[in-house]
């Protein structure tokens, strides 16, 4: 009864604490919260605008294109021509128009191909169902809305069709059956097809105009880009990596947030990025030959590209959990592979940085791209492994007595909680203590296998003399495989370089190694579609 009593006094001291003008402490919290987030509302709309400047232009064009195509409402001539169908292109502008000219002239070829066939088979339809009677066109009109749909639909099915023509099957699919089922009912439905494909060529054609004529985004352009900056950025990912490693303080628990690790943001930006370099290159195979040139660019083979950087991605993903593993080598271990890993790690980021640097200028990279210096850092690194054998391969017979003398110690132990490994005794002193205190009978035996079956795992790794370096042994194993990796990046980017017709590489060209910071990601620019209409 005293806590409900108490609850009932607090409720009605709150309740006189409002009718008092009191407010209570949660609402404060929440007008608090409120207020930061208004005050954060600027920088927030200034950081968008600053990261990539062509959001601010795309958005002026879609308020200028919805703007003009108003003017139909607005303007009375064009009002009394049109009539009330001029809001298929108000909502056309708003479908169609995309961040990039690609994907624009994507939306809207398709949208206008999907309504002129639409409209021609609905007057095939009804030039046929007129020609019989009333009854047996509502029978007609049903069955072609029915085969039409069903065989639409399964089109959308076809992976050609589903990649490339999948939102002109559906608009298709809209207007065959706004104007088919309408023929019915209505007498004059060729106005209604008329109507409907010039104000959705009108909306089209102000999308069109804004994107490819004024301050156009090229979706091949973002995919170009794109490709350099994903190569810089796993260079920036292993350099950063290896200097953790040897330099840094290496965290075991990973307590640093995966957003704000440096090396975490190289490699994510590749990742991620499969689904953004299919649609670029979708969207890019749809863009006029806009480059100085007029060559044809290669989009499915930037694809490729973007293919062989998620594979070595994986590697360097893999050389970055090193860095957050619970068993670490020692310093003074480490210390010895130093200079050879280092200088490993910048050989594969100055090759990986070089590939970039072509990219961007559009020319074949430097015949002696896997200069000497690499071969020659791998093979030092070899080297200094060979030179620390017992570090690596260590002796039978004590790996035998340490593991028995730390199971002696672990059994033998009563307290509760963790026991430090390193605090156990390895020597043969240990495992002949133990075995003098030893109690032998049966009850003692179950209670040490109990004891000993949950530390099996660690005792085995620990007590074997080259477990200090069995970690770094998989560092180094990961850093070797991103130079074999490094090779099948090469071959893709010299591929995308002779089917691009870049200009070729001369002696006297100036390769200048630099990685500047990254754009914004171009998959942030493009907007989702939440319907056709």
């Amino acid at each position: 009864m005293i806590p409900k009593v108490h609850a009932g006094l607090e409720m009605e001291m709150e309740m006189a604490g409002s009718e008092n003008g009191i407010i209570p402490e949660n609402w404060k919290k929440c007008v608090n919260a409120y207020g930061e987030k208004v005050k954060r509302f600027p920088s927030l709309v200034w950081k968008v605008g600053h990261d990539d400047p062509r959001r601010v232009i795309h958005a002026f064009k879609v308020g200028l294109s919805l703007t003009l195509v108003s003017l139909l409402y607005l303007l009375e001539p064009l009002f009394n021509g049109i009539g009330q169908s001029a809001i298929w292109a108000v909502m056309t502008v708003v479908v169609v128009l995309e961040f990039t000219a690609g994907a624009t002239l994507c939306k809207g070829l398709n949208r206008g191909l999907g309504t002129l066939l639409a409209g021609l088979l609905a007057f095939f339809i009804e030039y046929v169902s007129n020609a019989s009677g009333r009854v047996l066109q509502a029978v007609f009109i049903g069955a072609s809305v029915f085969i039409v749909g069903a065989g639409a639909t399964y089109m959308r099915f076809f992976p050609y069709v589903k990649k490339n023509y999948d939102y002109g099957v559906v608009i298709f699919l809209l207007t065959f059956n706004l104007i088919t089922v309408s023929s019915y009912r209505v007498e004059n439905v060729l106005k209604i097809a008329h109507d409907r494909f010039y104000t959705i060529a009108i909306g089209c054609a102000i999308c069109l105009f804004m994107s490819l004529l004024i301050f156009p985004n090229w979706s091949g352009e973002d995919l170009h880009s794109s490709t350099a900056f994903k190569l810089e950025g796993l260079a920036k990912s292993i350099e950063a990596c290896v200097n953790e490693y040897f330099y840094g303080e290496v965290d075991a628990y990973g307590d640093r947030k995966s957003c704000e690790d440096p090396i975490y943001k190289g490699y994510k930006a590749v990742l991620d990025s499969k689904s953004t370099d299919e649609t670029l290159a979708l969207h890019a195979s749809w863009e006029p030959r806009h480059s100085r040139y007029c060559h044809k660019f290669p989009w499915q083979q930037y694809v490729k590209v973007g293919t062989v950087l998620r594979q070595f991605g994986y590697t360097v993903v893999a050389l970055h959990g090193c860095l957050r593993t619970e068993i670490q080598t020692p310093g003074t271990v480490r210390v010895m592979f130093k200079d050879p890993c280092v200088r490993l790690a910048s050989e594969v980021s100055k090759v990986l940085i070089e590939l970039a640097n072509s990219i961007r200028n559009r020319r074949h990279c430097s015949p002696e791209i896997l200069s000497d210096h690499l071969h020659e850092a791998l093979q030092d690194l070899n080297d200094a492994i060979k030179s620390q054998p017992r570090l690596f391969l260590g002796s039978n017979n004590s790996q035998a007595n340490n593991m028995l003398a730390i199971a002696a110690a672990q059994a033998g132990q009563k307290t509760h909680g963790k026991t430090s490994l390193s605090s156990v005794k390895t020597d043969s002193s240990a495992l002949f203590e133990w075995k003098m205190k030893r109690v032998p009978s049966e009850r003692s035996k179950e209670t040490e296998k109990k004891v000993l079956r949950p530390q099996l795992s660690k005792i085995a790794i620990t007590s074997l003399e080259f477990s200090e370096a069995l970690p770094f042994a998989a560092f180094a194993s990961l850093l070797v495989e991103t130079v074999a990796k490094l090779d099948l990046v090469i071959e893709e980017v010299e591929e995308l370089e002779r089917l691009a017709c870049f200009k070729e590489y001369r002696p006297g060209d100036e390769v200048v190694v630099r990685c500047e910071k990254p754009q914004v990601d171009v998959l942030e620019n493009h907007l989702p579609s939440h319907g056709v209409e």
